[in-house]
């Protein structure tokens, strides 16, 4: 938001401007919409005139490519100039369909009621969910989607590395979850999941949560992130156990035996095991018939003495 210096104007001091867009958008949507103008222009004339110069003659097929190329550029023109309107809207569309539901809702319950039957509807739909606790939790979550969504975009806004035309991640929806919420991003060109690790402190305080996670979304698009704002802890919550109602108080409780418990090892108590080793067989040796053993063989490696003699 900027706003212009005061300045003297007819003896009074001029009303300061508040910018919707920032500059450097403005000025990126211009140039792509001037760049889409002549682009579409081109490509659908030639392609008009190729298709007409079949069928008409050539120079009429010009001025039929021309007259259609024209209005086809100026769509192009639109689209691209009105983007960051449209992205705004984007941003607000939650809120803009809630309310507007809510106020068809009322004109039409205040048409073909009465003012006492208006008056009951109107104390009945807001009564119940904030008196029952399970609806008002569940009002409170989706409450907190819609904050967290606008929060996330003020971080985009205030510190994270923009592109060069100044566009920022494009946040889609956001649900609840049993910590938080959880929000699906989808990042422009110059944003990646290395710029963001290292800035999720600063992401959870802008949240009012406790921590915020961001993994990929999608294995074959680096540019599809999902944040996680942990707000609450679930696994440190008091739990009630059913099986306190099924115990009956006044039974009598019996006397149970005390368990030792051994606090050290006594070794001679330790009865050690018995290992019984198998029985090797003998081996029979070969005799000879008066009894005796045969001589062992002459080695066949040995030096024949022969040789030397």
């Amino acid at each position: 938001m900027s706003k212009s210096s005061p300045r003297r104007s007819f003896g009074r001091k001029s009303i300061g401007t508040v910018t919707v867009i920032e500059a450097k958008v403005h000025r990126s949507s211009a140039r792509n919409a001037r760049m889409a103008f002549i682009l579409t222009a081109v490509i659908i004339g030639v392609l008009a005139a190729v298709v007409a110069a079949a069928y008409v003659h050539p120079i009429i097929a010009l001025f039929i490519g021309a007259a259609v190329s024209v209005p086809c550029g100026a769509l192009a023109w639109l689209l691209v100039r009105i983007w960051p309107v449209l992205r705004l809207l984007w941003w607000w569309t939650p809120e803009i369909v809630l309310a507007v539901l809510l106020l068809t809702g009322w004109v039409q319950l205040a048409t073909h009621t009465s003012t006492l039957v208006t008056l009951a509807v109107v104390a009945v739909v807001l009564g119940v969910p904030a008196a029952v606790p399970a609806l008002r939790r569940q009002v409170v979550a989706w409450v907190w989607c819609l904050i967290v969504r606008h929060r996330l975009r003020v971080c985009f806004a205030q510190f994270i590395i923009a592109n060069q035309s100044g566009s920022l991640p494009l946040i889609l929806w956001a649900t609840p979850t049993p910590v938080g919420e959880r929000v699906w991003v989808y990042l422009r060109p110059g944003l990646s999941l290395a710029d963001l690790e290292g800035r999720l402190d600063k992401i959870a305080v802008t949240c009012h949560a406790s921590s915020v996670l961001v993994e990929r979304a999608s294995d074959g698009n680096a540019a599809y992130l999902r944040f996680d704002i942990k707000r609450r802890e679930v696994l440190t919550a008091t739990v009630t156990s059913p099986l306190a109602d099924v115990i009956d108080p006044d039974a009598p409780a019996t006397d149970r035996p005390t368990p030792v418990i051994p606090t050290a090892l006594d070794l001679p108590d330790v009865q050690a095991p018995t290992i019984t080793l198998p029985v090797q067989p003998k081996k029979q040796t070969a005799t000879s018939a008066n009894g005796s053993k045969p001589a062992p063989a002459p080695s066949s490696d040995a030096d024949d003495l022969s040789d030397w003699l």
